[in-house]
């Protein structure tokens, strides 16, 4: 039985790659399951492959778990779609869309074709991965992690904020001087006042000092 080897590759991320074997008699969920399996991803998810032009246009949709629009209109599912049903050229390509709620979009290309399967290889099978899938990050943890950052905040994080360096002295200058330095610039002030009129109670002494003693 014949081979398909397809690329797939991040449209936004041109360095990281899979190349992956699969038997022309396989579906595009075997397809869609071995290529997640080398990013780490939750492969049930909403995703859909399209036949596409080299030009990468967009025409007949191959999806998994789709909304009830799509199933209403007849679109092909992934478990029941063999890969040679819709191979129409040595070269052809499909556009890929995994996890419509947080989407990464991908371009797929059959790269060779080869006419007999290794006995010893259980297909699908990654060939060649090339480079770290980006992460995802769960919207569900965002305000766990968010509260883990305020607590491990310090009086320098509205520095981080506005990107500070030490270089920026002078514009934190014209900022007023407010910041880590204020309560040190409120401090300093006191002192000075202190120096210049002495201390309330000394001041209250000496100049009712003299009623004091009359009575």
């Amino acid at each position: 039985m014949a081979i398909y080897r397809f690329r797939i590759s991040f449209e936004d991320f041109d360095e990281v790659s899979r190349e992956i074997d699969i038997k022309t008699n396989q579906t595009f969920e075997d397809l869609h399951r071995a290529f997640h399996r080398s990013t780490g991803y939750n492969a049930d998810k909403s995703s859909s492959f399209y036949v596409s032009t080299d030009n990468w246009i967009k025409g007949d949709e191959i999806a998994i778990l789709p909304n009830q629009r799509k199933i209403d209109n007849g679109v092909a599912l992934m478990e029941k779609s063999k890969l040679s049903n819709f191979i129409e050229d040595p070269h052809q390509k499909f556009y890929y869309i995994y996890d419509f709620e947080r989407p990464f979009d991908f371009h797929v290309e059959l790269i060779k074709i080869i006419l007999e399967n290794d006995p010893n290889i259980e297909y699908p099978y990654v060939v060649k991965s090339i480079g770290e899938a980006p992460k995802i990050i769960d919207k569900n943890n965002i305000g766990s992690f968010a509260v883990g950052a305020a607590a491990a905040s310090t009086d320098f994080d509205f520095l981080n904020e506005l990107d500070f360096v030490p270089e920026d002295t002078e514009e934190l200058e014209a900022m007023g001087g407010r910041g880590i330095m204020a309560e040190e610039v409120d401090e300093e002030a006191e002192d000075e006042e202190k120096d210049e009129f002495g201390d309330g109670d000394d001041f209250a002494d000496e100049e009712y000092g003299s009623d004091k003693e009359e009575y």
